[in-house]
């Protein structure tokens, strides 16, 4: 929004709908409203109560402060300057946030570097799935009392139902671009 425009409500809230897969009478039974104030709302025939357009972003799942915030480009690539990293001398690893703020997405991707004999610290069971491309080196994937071995230009995926870790038993470094989803690094 440019400043001094004017927003169209209506046609904003009707966006959100779409994009959320409602139908105008779904949002009515969701919001317990009727389907032709909704209707009216979207074709700026009415303008709802601050009460009532709280109650319809909730049900479209956003709040006031963020609908009517000015749009905010999303950032796509992202580069060396963008990289968050911290280092475990004792467990002999480095860990790369490769994407800023990732914990508020629905993925969340590291760069792994773990020296000769380096272990990622053990991580609880937890909801999600986990998945590894080892750039280089070889690791074990730990999970429970099992362990798998992958090297160079393979990847792992697995659900992470019992303790697990990443280890490198080998003689010389290993990489691995790893992604949790939801967030958990």
């Amino acid at each position: 929004m440019k400043k001094g425009e004017i927003m169209n409500i209506g046609e904003k809230i009707k966006q959100l709908r779409v994009e959320k897969g409602l139908t105008q009478e779904e949002l009515a039974n969701r919001c317990e409203l009727s389907k032709g104030f909704i209707s009216q709302v979207e074709r700026n025939l009415t303008s709802p109560s601050i009460a009532t357009l709280v109650d319809i972003l909730e049900c479209l799942g956003t709040n006031l402060r963020d609908f009517f915030s000015d749009v905010v480009e999303e950032k796509i690539v992202f580069s060396d300057e963008d990289i968050f990293t911290t280092e475990d001398e004792e467990l002999k690893y480095k860990l790369e946030w490769l994407v800023p703020n990732a914990q508020k997405n629905l993925m969340e991707p590291i760069l792994l570097t773990l020296e000769p004999g380096g272990e990622y610290k053990e991580d609880e069971p937890h909801e999600g799935e986990e998945f590894g491309y080892v750039l280089f080196g070889t690791v074990y994937i730990n999970i429970g009392n099992k362990r798998y071995r992958a090297k160079k230009g393979e990847s792992f995926y697995y659900k992470p139902r019992a303790n697990h870790y990443i280890s490198n038993q080998g003689k010389t470094l290993a990489k691995v671009l790893w992604v949790s989803t939801p967030p958990f690094f």
